[in-house]
C-alpha cells in the first residue's frame, strides 16, 4: 500500500450544514489523485438506507460517498445506524445488522458498548485503505448529547483524528453558527480544529471577506474556503426530502407522493423529480393527494403508525376517489403492505403488538418478523404486455402472502409484488424500481404516459459527485488539509 494519508473528520454546526456532499466531494477530490480513499459515517440517524453487497445495511449517504470512491460500500463505512420509529425510539443497527430497539434513553447509555463496534470499523478501514473520510453527525455543540458521543468530537478525541466544521452560509448566522460552534468545544477539541468551510454562497465574495477576516481573528482558526451555491445540485440526501423539480417543457405525468411520519427510502423517487416529464408532488398534513395520473405510497419504517397518520389525513379517501376516476396507484415496500388486506405483527417489531386493517386494495397479508430482508435484486417485470429487466433493493422485515397475480419474477425464481385484476393497483418491495430507465418508462406507461424521458440515475449522481470535487478543486485551499499532497 502506498504512504497513509492522514484521516480528516467534517463536523457542521447544524445538521444538513453539507457534511455528506463536502465528504463524497473530497472522496472524489483524493480518488482522482490516486489516493486510496474509504468514507466513514461513525453513527448515523437516517431513514435512507442502503443494501450492501453482504446483505447489511449502512446510510445511503454512505453508499454515494463510496461511489465517490469508487468503492463498493461496506458495513464499516456507518458501523451504528439508527432508524427511528417513534419521537422517542429507533432501531439500533449495528454492523448492518439490526440488533435491537432502544428509546433515546436507553441508547445514550448504550453508546459506550457501540463506541467499539466504531472503533472496530474505523479499524478495519484504516488498515485496508491510504485515508479515510469521516462525516461526523449533526452539530458537535450539542451540550446535552456530549456524554459517551461517539459520532463527533468523542469519536475524534479517541481515534485522534483533525476535524474541519461546516456552516450553511444559505440559513443565515454564518459567523455565529462557526465561532458559537468553536467556543462550545473543550481546549482539546478547540485544538483538532483545523479551520472553518463556508458553505452555499452566493454573489460577491468580495462582501464577505470582512467577516472572514473577523472570524479568523477571533478563533486563530484559518478559513479554509468559500463554496458557492450550486444551482441545479442534486445528490441522494441522507434524510432531508428534496421537493425542486426539473421543469420541462410539457408534463406528461402527475405523480403524487405522501409524506408519512417516518417515510424511507424517499430516494426512490429522485429519479422522477429530476425527469422533465413528471410533476412529481409531496403532499404533506393538512393537503390532498388530487390532480394526480399516479400516487405512490412510500416506504415506512413505522408501517402500521403511518397507516393511521394516512386514514387521520383522509388520504384514504383521497385514494379512493383517485382510483374511481381511473387513476393508478403504487406502493413501494412499506406502502405496498399498507394496500393490502392486513397487517399483522404480534411480536411488536415496528410498535404495539396488534393487527391493522390495510386499506384493501390488494389481496395480500402481511405477517412483520424479526428477520429483516436485505438484498440487491434483480428480475423480469411485466406490465402491459411488455416484459423488461428490473433491478433495486429490498429492506422490510415483512412476508406478504400475495392472492394477486405478481408483476415481478426474481432471478432466484421467487416472485414479487402484486397488481390488483383492474390493473389500476401495484405493489412491489423494491426500493430503487425507478433507478433503471427502462423500468421507469414502462411503470409511467402502464400510468398513462408515454416515451417519457430517459433518465440515467447513475450517470446523475456521478455529475453531483464531480460538480462537489470540481467546486473543492477550485475553492478550498487543500493545501491547509495535506501540506504533503498538494504542493
Amino acid at each position: 500500500m502506498k504512504t497513509p494519508l492522514q484521516a480528516l473528520m467534517v463536523q457542521g454546526t447544524t445538521s444538513d450544514a453539507g457534511k455528506s456532499v463536502l465528504v463524497a466531494g473530497l472522496c472524489r477530490v483524493l480518488a482522482r489523485k490516486g489516493i486510496e480513499v474509504a468514507p466513514f459515517k461513525p453513527q448515523n440517524m437516517a431513514l435512507n438506507s442502503a443494501v450492501t453487497p453482504d446483505g447489511g445495511e449502512i446510510g445511503r449517504a454512505q453508499a454515494v460517498q463510496a461511489q465517490a470512491c469508487n468503492l463498493k460500500p461496506s458495513i464499516h463505512m456507518n458501523p451504528v445506524l439508527l432508524k427511528p420509529n417513534s419521537d422517542t425510539g429507533a432501531q439500533v443497527i449495528l454492523q448492518g445488522k439490526a440488533v435491537t430497539n432502544m428509546d433515546a434513553t436507553g441508547y445514550h447509555d448504550y453508546k459506550k458498548i457501540a463506541m467499539d463496534t466504531v472503533l472496530d470499523s474505523f479499524g478495519k478501514l484504516s488498515e485496508r485503505y491510504q485515508s479515510v473520510m469521516i462525516e461526523g453527525a449533526g452539530s458537535p455543540a450539542e451540550i446535552n448529547l456530549r456524554e459517551n458521543d461517539i459520532a463527533n468530537m468523542g469519536f475524534a478525541e479517541e481515534a485522534d483524528v483533525p476535524v474541519i466544521i461546516v456552516a450553511d452560509i444559505d440559513r443565515g448566522g454564518v459567523f455565529a453558527h462557526l465561532f458559537g460552534t468553536l467556543a462550545l468545544l473543550s481546549e482539546s477539541e478547540q485544538a483538532r480544529v483545523k479551520g472553518f468551510v463556508i458553505n452555499r454562497f452566493r454573489g460577491d465574495i468580495s462582501l464577505l471577506e470582512s467577516g472572514l477576516d473577523w472570524l479568523e481573528e477571533k478563533t486563530g482558526k484559518p478559513v479554509i474556503g468559500v463554496l458557492p451555491y450550486l444551482h441545479g445540485f442534486n445528490l441522494e440526501a441522507e434524510d432531508a426530502i428534496t421537493a425542486e423539480q426539473v421543469s420541462g417543457e410539457e408534463t406528461k405525468l402527475n405523480v403524487v407522493v405522501p409524506v408519512l411520519t417516518r417515510i424511507s427510502n424517499h430516494t426512490d423517487f429522485d429519479v422522477l423529480r429530476l425527469n422533465p416529464d413528471i410533476n412529481l408532488r409531496y403532499v404533506g398534513k393538512g393537503e390532498t393527494l388530487n390532480d394526480a395520473d399516479l400516487i405512490i405510497l412510500p416506504g415506512s419504517k413505522s408501517v402500521r403508525a403511518d397507516l393511521d397518520y394516512l386514514r387521520s389525513q383522509g388520504w384514504d379517501k383521497d385514494i379512493l376517489r383517485h382510483l374511481r376516476f381511473g387513476g393508478k396507484v403504487m406502493g413501494i415496500c412499506g406502502g405496498y403492505q399498507m394496500l393490502g388486506n392486513l397487517i399483522e405483527d404480534p411480536d411488536g417489531v415496528e410498535g404495539e403488538k396488534g393487527n391493522s386493517v390495510g386499506l384493501g386494495l390488494l389481496d395480500t397479508t402481511t405477517l412483520l418478523a424479526r428477520d429483516k430482508t436485505l438484498t440487491n435484486t434483480q428480475g423480469d417485470l411485466t406490465l402491459n404486455g411488455k416484459t423488461i429487466s428490473v433491478k433495486g433493493y429490498e429492506i422490510h422485515v415483512g412476508q406478504t402472502v400475495v392472492n394477486e397475480q405478481s408483476p415481478i419474477v426474481l432471478s432466484n425464481g421467487t416472485k414479487d409484488g402484486a397488481l390488483s385484476d383492474c390493473n389500476q393497483i401495484l405493489g412491489t418491495y423494491l426500493h430503487g424500481i425507478f433507478d433503471n430507465s427502462d423500468s421507469m418508462s414502462l411503470i409511467c406507461e402502464w400510468a398513462g404516459a408515454k416515451d417519457v424521458a430517459q433518465i440515467d440515475h447513475e450517470q446523475l449522481k456521478e455529475q453531483g459527485i464531480n460538480r462537489i470535487a470540481d467546486a473543492i478543486e477550485k475553492h478550498l485551499d487543500l493545501g491547509l488539509l495535506w501540506p504533503e499532497l498538494i504542493k
